[in-house]
């Protein structure tokens, strides 16, 4: 009857370590996944800032002007309003009508779109 009684009680305390053993691996899985979420975000971010700095740098240093890009870009979308437009890719190929511009369109109600810039003739043009 003892030896009954003391599996018993090994038994209960085996099954609570199992559980709080699952909850505390569950517990730590939920915590490191939202924790992982929230640096993937702040990364991700400022990698997006990185690039466009180095796009903008790289139109710089091959003497596109910005201005023209822009307003290249506001004629593609056109009769859209734009708040925003973000440089994100400068595409540099041999000769300059093979050159692209690619833009992120911020609208002004908030929607996003990507325009894509290439020279013809001299001149920027949507593709």
């Amino acid at each position: 009857m003892i030896l009954a009684s003391a599996s018993t009680v090994v038994g209960i305390v085996v099954g609570v370590l199992v559980v709080l053993l699952v909850v505390f691996f569950v517990g730590g899985y939920i915590a490191n996944s939202r924790r992982r979420d929230a640096l993937d975000a702040d990364l991700r971010a400022r990698i997006e800032a990185a690039d466009a700095e180095l796009a903008q740098a790289r139109a710089q240093d091959r003497g596109w002007e910005r201005a023209t890009i822009e307003a290249a870009a506001r004629a593609a979308v056109a009769p859209r309003e734009v708040r925003a437009l973000h440089l994100v890719q400068v595409i540099d190929k041999p000769g300059t009508d093979a050159d692209q511009a690619v833009l992120r369109v911020v609208g002004a109600d908030g929607s996003e779109s990507t325009v894509t810039l290439g020279r013809r003739d001299g001149a920027w043009v949507a593709l």
